[in-house]
């Protein structure tokens, strides 16, 4: 199982990065194109005045931090994968559940939780799918319900800190809340947002009928190349997490700082694995675009479309509303332009409705492949591993998850307010 789940990360050639593709000699991928055509876009928008200058100067400011932790926090993860700390997480989680389906259900609900926690979204979707698939190979049970819970909690578990989700970061700074003044308002949401989400998991595809089988066969010990290599990553993961929650420094150094502690490492112990395939270009150049493409957007009607949706009812049924608008605009649109045009247009005091707003944009994008990157990234991982995903299943499984999942947290955030 770890020599096929590096295999696969190796062949990925990376996280998502915009070289993967030139590296293994094939055309560039279609989100390849679009993260260029949407800087492209905003750079022109710019250029020919749609977006004011300094209306473009102000989203450079924003998201220059954002892209800074983006950058090195996908890179600190690429390498801890590589260095077999997922890997070794995860056939710990298969030998502790010792052939049992409900305790290796709760063991991976868990993994995959504290993972899209601590480590971001994007992290779950793009290292944790190949060592799970591969893990399901490896002890020959049902991939779909692995795969499952690895998309549905990269969304549904990205609600308790900053680091979990980009809009996370967005929405701290705009209501001035710190990691840990974060965590202490939405870990009731998150909590609901999980619970509805591992029953849905258990009914759609855990359960006997789905899953075809009542035992597995737990894998051996697995052997790690580089046991000193593969704690030192481990330890500069815990790290980071222990300063976001416990220091007062931002969040772009911290993630600096510990990806520099994995660099260093893998340079002196494995220099032939630091690649600038490493560095996720795709999505630093998707991100700064669709800020721009948004803002022009926005600065043309949009703004005022959805300052009518959304309303300014900072109240249960405002927040449902705004929830509601936030996850259906994901699903349309995409997650990170639904939060960033919804934002704009809701009363700067109304941190309840935003945070409404949040939840509906990180627990609700589970419908249409696009609704979110981590989705999008999921896809690939899956397509290239050889399974299979029928759409019809995922669409309605999906659109329940969304609606009982996005009402669960937004009146356990009530409850909290």
């Amino acid at each position: 199982m770890l020599r096929d789940a590096s295999v696969g990360r190796a062949a990925d050639g990376g996280v998502g990065s915009g070289e993967e593709a030139a590296g293994r000699g094939r055309r560039p991928h279609p989100l390849d194109w679009l993260a260029g055509g949407l800087l492209a876009l905003g750079l022109l928008a710019v250029v020919t005045g749609l977006l004011p200058s300094e209306t473009a100067a102000a989203q450079t400011r924003r998201v220059g931090p954002l892209v800074v932790f983006l950058g090195t926090v996908i890179v600190m993860a690429e390498l801890t994968g590589r260095a077999q700390v997922f890997d070794v997480v995860a056939a710990w989680v298969a030998r502790a559940g010792r052939g049992h389906y409900p305790l290796l259900f709760g063991l991976c609900v868990l993994f995959a939780s504290l993972t899209t926690i601590t480590l971001n979204l994007d992290t779950t979707a793009v290292l944790l799918t190949p060592v799970m698939l591969a893990l399901a190979t490896r002890v020959g049970i049902a991939a779909m319900p692995l795969a499952m819970t690895t998309v549905w909690l990269a969304n549904t578990a990205s609600l308790l800190l900053p680091v979990s989700n980009l809009t996370n970061l967005l929405a701290a700074d705009r209501v001035a809340l710190s990691p840990a003044g974060l965590a202490a308002v939405m870990w009731l949401p998150q909590l609901a947002s999980i619970a509805v989400t591992a029953v849905c998991l258990w009914v759609f595809y855990w359960r006997r009928g789905r899953r075809g089988a009542d035992r597995y066969s737990p894998p051996g010990a697995p052997v790690v190349e580089d046991p000193v290599l593969s704690r030192i990553c481990a330890v500069a993961c815990a790290g980071f997490l222990l300063a976001l929650l416990v220091a007062d420094v931002p969040l772009w150094s911290a993630s600096l700082t510990a990806m520099a502690v994995v660099v260093v490492a893998f340079a002196v112990r494995r220099r032939r694995e630091l690649r600038l395939s490493l560095v996720p270009w795709r999505l630093l150049v998707l991100v700064p675009g669709m800020f721009l493409v948004v803002a022009t957007v926005d600065a043309h009607g949009l703004h005022e479309l959805l300052k009518s949706a959304l309303g300014s009812d900072n109240g249960f049924l405002g927040m449902l509303r705004s929830a509601a608008v936030g996850a259906g605009l994901s699903n349309v649109l995409n997650n990170l332009p639904a939060y960033l045009a919804g934002e704009a247009v809701v009363p700067a005091g109304n941190h309840e409705q935003l945070l409404a707003l949040l939840i509906g944009v990180d627990v609700g994008p589970l419908v249409t492949p696009w609704a979110s990157l981590a989705t999008l990234l999921w896809f690939e991982r899956c397509r290239w591993h050889g399974t299979r995903i029928a759409m019809g299943p995922f669409v309605g499984t999906g659109l329940v998850l969304s609606v009982t999942g996005t009402l669960a947290a937004v009146s356990a955030l009530a409850l909290v307010s």
